[in-house]
Protein backbone atom coordinates (compact mmCIF):
# COMPACT_ATOMS: atom_id res chain seq x y z
CA UNK A 1 0.00 0.00 0.00
CA UNK A 2 1.55 2.94 -0.77
CA UNK A 3 0.76 6.31 1.48
CA UNK A 4 0.49 9.77 0.30
CA UNK A 5 2.41 11.87 2.19
CA UNK A 6 0.25 15.19 2.89
CA UNK A 7 2.07 18.53 2.27
CA UNK A 8 0.96 21.06 4.69
CA UNK A 9 -1.02 23.93 3.29
CA UNK A 10 0.23 27.11 3.32
CA UNK A 11 -2.65 30.06 5.01
CA UNK A 12 -3.42 32.11 1.19
CA UNK A 13 -0.92 35.12 0.94
CA UNK A 14 -3.06 38.68 1.63
CA UNK A 15 -1.09 41.46 0.29
CA UNK A 16 -1.77 44.03 2.74
CA UNK A 17 -0.83 47.09 0.37
CA UNK A 18 -3.85 46.45 -2.21
CA UNK A 19 -5.93 46.06 0.69
CA UNK A 20 -4.79 49.55 2.18
CA UNK A 21 -4.95 50.91 -1.46
CA UNK A 22 -8.53 50.26 -1.35
CA UNK A 23 -9.02 51.92 1.76
CA UNK A 24 -7.77 55.05 0.76
CA UNK A 25 -10.29 55.55 -2.68
CA UNK A 26 -12.89 54.80 -0.36
CA UNK A 27 -11.80 57.33 2.28
CA UNK A 28 -11.35 59.66 -0.83
CA UNK A 29 -14.42 59.60 -1.90
CA UNK A 30 -16.24 59.51 1.01
CA UNK A 31 -14.35 62.77 1.41
CA UNK A 32 -15.02 64.51 -1.56
CA UNK A 33 -19.19 63.42 -1.66
CA UNK A 34 -19.96 64.51 1.51
CA UNK A 35 -21.15 68.06 1.55
CA UNK A 36 -20.02 70.22 4.50
CA UNK A 37 -23.48 72.52 5.02
CA UNK A 38 -22.78 75.42 8.14
CA UNK A 39 -26.06 75.05 9.94
CA UNK A 40 -27.39 78.62 11.26
CA UNK A 41 -26.62 79.09 14.94
CA UNK A 42 -29.59 81.17 15.38
CA UNK A 43 -33.37 80.43 14.05
CA UNK A 44 -34.74 83.30 12.96
CA UNK A 45 -38.19 84.85 12.00
CA UNK A 46 -37.79 87.30 9.46
CA UNK A 47 -40.72 89.64 9.14
CA UNK A 48 -42.87 90.34 5.80
CA UNK A 49 -42.08 93.33 3.45
CA UNK A 50 -42.90 93.65 -0.14
CA UNK A 51 -39.86 95.65 -1.24
CA UNK A 52 -37.23 92.41 0.70
CA UNK A 53 -34.05 92.22 0.69
CA UNK A 54 -32.19 88.65 0.79
CA UNK A 55 -28.56 89.31 0.16
CA UNK A 56 -25.83 91.71 1.81
CA UNK A 57 -23.20 93.14 -0.65
CA UNK A 58 -19.53 92.83 0.09
CA UNK A 59 -19.17 96.06 1.57
CA UNK A 60 -21.78 95.23 3.75
CA UNK A 61 -21.49 94.52 7.71
CA UNK A 62 -24.47 92.02 8.69
CA UNK A 63 -25.69 92.44 12.74
CA UNK A 64 -28.18 89.41 13.65
CA UNK A 65 -30.29 90.62 16.58
CA UNK A 66 -32.35 87.72 18.29
CA UNK A 67 -35.30 87.34 20.52
CA UNK A 68 -33.36 85.67 23.36
CA UNK A 69 -30.01 86.75 25.37
CA UNK A 70 -27.43 87.52 24.06
CA UNK A 71 -29.14 89.62 21.95
CA UNK A 72 -26.19 90.92 18.85
CA UNK A 73 -24.04 88.83 16.87
CA UNK A 74 -21.79 90.13 14.42
CA UNK A 75 -21.37 87.15 12.33
CA UNK A 76 -21.40 83.68 14.40
CA UNK A 77 -20.06 85.70 17.88
CA UNK A 78 -22.26 87.38 20.38
CA UNK A 79 -21.36 90.78 20.74
CA UNK A 80 -22.36 93.85 23.14
CA UNK A 81 -23.16 97.31 21.69
CA UNK A 82 -19.99 99.10 22.74
CA UNK A 83 -17.97 96.51 21.39
CA UNK A 84 -20.11 96.48 18.10
CA UNK A 85 -19.54 100.00 17.71
CA UNK A 86 -15.85 99.82 17.75
CA UNK A 87 -15.60 97.39 15.65
CA UNK A 88 -17.69 98.99 13.02
CA UNK A 89 -15.48 101.91 13.29
CA UNK A 90 -12.51 99.98 12.74
CA UNK A 91 -14.28 98.21 9.83
CA UNK A 92 -15.46 101.71 8.33
CA UNK A 93 -11.82 103.07 8.69
CA UNK A 94 -10.68 100.31 6.06
CA UNK A 95 -14.11 100.73 3.63
CA UNK A 96 -15.35 103.79 3.92
CA UNK A 97 -18.37 102.62 2.10
CA UNK A 98 -20.00 100.51 4.45
CA UNK A 99 -23.29 100.06 5.11
CA UNK A 100 -24.72 97.73 8.23
CA UNK A 101 -27.21 94.97 7.69
CA UNK A 102 -29.41 94.22 10.16
CA UNK A 103 -31.09 90.80 10.24
CA UNK A 104 -34.21 90.77 12.84
CA UNK A 105 -36.29 87.95 14.49
CA UNK A 106 -40.09 89.16 14.21
CA UNK A 107 -39.86 88.82 18.23
CA UNK A 108 -36.83 90.76 18.71
CA UNK A 109 -36.93 93.36 21.27
CA UNK A 110 -37.38 96.78 19.35
CA UNK A 111 -34.89 98.35 21.69
CA UNK A 112 -32.19 95.95 20.78
CA UNK A 113 -32.81 97.28 17.13
CA UNK A 114 -32.89 100.63 17.79
CA UNK A 115 -29.48 100.41 19.74
CA UNK A 116 -27.95 98.99 16.42
CA UNK A 117 -29.34 101.92 14.61
CA UNK A 118 -27.50 104.21 16.75
CA UNK A 119 -24.81 102.27 17.28
CA UNK A 120 -24.70 102.72 13.43
CA UNK A 121 -25.23 106.44 13.32
CA UNK A 122 -22.62 106.80 16.05
CA UNK A 123 -20.00 104.79 13.76
CA UNK A 124 -20.66 107.43 10.76
CA UNK A 125 -22.21 104.88 8.88
CA UNK A 126 -24.38 106.14 6.17
CA UNK A 127 -26.69 103.15 5.13
CA UNK A 128 -28.23 101.08 7.22
CA UNK A 129 -30.96 98.43 5.60
CA UNK A 130 -33.28 95.63 7.03
CA UNK A 131 -33.23 91.64 5.85
CA UNK A 132 -36.67 90.62 5.05
CA UNK A 133 -38.96 87.97 3.80
CA UNK A 134 -41.21 88.47 0.69
CA UNK A 135 -44.89 89.11 1.75
CA UNK A 136 -47.76 86.24 0.76
CA UNK A 137 -49.77 87.63 -1.51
Amino acid sequence: MKFFIRKRRQPPAIIIISLIDILIVVLIFLMVTTTFKQAPALKLALPESKQSKTGASENSVLVTIAKTQPFLYLGPTAITAERLEIELQARLLKNPQLSLVIRADTEAPWGQVVKVMDVAKNANIKFVNAFTKNAKP
